[in-house]
């Protein structure tokens, strides 16, 4: 932590208006502030979609990995992928935040800071949230999104044999990152890993992606959260389907490979069951889904749920909560 946060005021010192004072002074709305936000209604055919998730200290992420920052850029991630998982475009977010006295304010800042630089890249804002007293810091955000058209919503069950499967962003990123992290602690990754270092302490998620995705023929998505295995196994459940991944597709690049040298490990097992890269993964009708690229189709139901080449993956088991 700089000397500059250091000397910043801790939570008790500051106290609960004050620390939301300083929270609206970095992460500024003209509808935070009241007891409640009021949305504006949108158009005719638009339904609300709701979501929330925890990231809770030393078990999400690390103070001495992450910067309160990175900490914001994850929590509005993790949401807003499930926003777009949808097909919804995502357009607010509240914060409530577990932390204790003893914090010093600059953390909190920090994470708001990083909540507002993310959420800006969506149009969304900061609406509101609760601060609390406890033993360890725990986040919570509940993102708020806006489904517009008559379309039915890009649902887990909607799978079915001829699609494409589909996916936007990069598989295994995070997972290597984090093992990275164990392994050599964030001062002292090798400059080579630095991506993958980022893609799990801030993972990227391109704006709008399920709302092109639904326009365009997509049918059903998800994002890779709990590992690539596990959310397509989800999906396959779901709709009564398997899905048959292309390895070519999906095989480890060459960072992955020279992390996995290091590090000496399996990169497959990053790839097929790491998780927390929110890469979006969508079932589609459609043809060159802009920002997506082909990992595989849909085939009927066999005795795996999912198969890489025709076969039962090496990896199966993804994050679990407990």
């Amino acid at each position: 932590m700089t000397n500059e946060r250091l000397n910043t005021p801790t939570l008790a010192e500051i106290g609960e208006k004050g620390v939301i004072a300083a929270i609206q002074e970095v992460a500024p709305s003209m509808i935070n502030g009241d007891d409640a936000a009021v949305l504006t209604i949108g158009p005719p055919n638009t339904r609300t979609v709701v979501t929330t998730d925890m990231l809770v200290e030393n078990r999400h992420f690390k103070l001495d990995w992450s910067t309160p920052e990175e900490i914001g850029h994850k929590a509005v991630v993790q949401n807003f992928a499930d926003i777009q998982a949808m097909g919804a475009r995502p357009i607010a977010v509240l914060m409530a935040l577990s932390a204790p006295p003893s914090t010093r304010l600059s953390l909190v800042t920090g994470i708001a800071r990083g909540i507002y630089e993310r959420i800006q890249e969506f149009s969304a804002e900061l609406v509101g949230g609760d601060l609390t007293a406890g033993n360890s810091i725990v986040l919570s955000i509940t993102a708020v999104g806006s489904l517009g058209g008559s379309q039915p919503p890009l649902s887990l069950n909607r799978a079915r044999p001829g699609q494409s499967v589909i996916a936007c962003g990069c598989i295994g990123y995070s997972a290597a990152g984090l093992d990275l992290l164990k392994k050599f602690g964030r001062d002292h990754v090798p400059v080579e890993f630095l991506k993958l270092v980022r893609a799990h302490c801030t993972p990227p998620l391109m704006p709008d992606r399920g709302v092109v995705a639904r326009a365009t023929g997509a049918t059903a998505m998800t994002d890779n959260s709990d590992g690539l295995i596990t959310d397509l196994t989800t999906i396959a459940d779901r709709s009564a389907v398997t899905i048959e991944l292309n390895p070519a597709a999906i095989e480890p690049d060459h960072r992955l490979l020279r992390a996995a040298e290091v590090l000496g490990t399996d990169p497959w097992k990053w790839v097929l069951s790491g998780g927390e890269d929110h890469t979006l993964l969508a079932t589609t009708t459609g043809e060159n889904v802009s920002g997506f690229r082909e990992i595989g189709r849909v085939i009927r139901r066999g005795t795996d749920p999912v198969t890489i080449g025709g076969e039962a993956p090496t990896w199966t088991e993804g994050w679990k909560s407990y």
